[in-house]
């Protein structure tokens, strides 16, 4: 074989790669993909609108769990 097909390594190692090979498909590039990004925007923002509208409930709730244990502590409920 000659020496631009291998890579000689000076560790032995096991599973530590002693030797390469040239391959027939072509070396992989990392490359952004713009149209998984927008899939992903698509979908926060579907998401956005559907749980904005339950914002005010949520905060209503929230503040009356808040209300009720403040009078179970003067009550001494808890």
């Amino acid at each position: 074989m000659s020496s631009d097909t291998e890579l000689e390594t000076s560790s032995d190692e096991p599973g530590v790669l002693t030797r390469a090979y040239r391959s027939v498909s072509p070396r992989y590039e990392s490359h952004g993909d713009a149209a998984m990004d927008s899939i992903g925007w698509a979908m926060f923002l579907g998401l956005l609108v559907l749980l904005v509208p339950l914002l005010p409930i949520l905060v209503v709730v929230w503040v009356l769990e808040k209300a009720v244990s403040a009078v179970a502590r003067q009550r001494g409920g808890e």
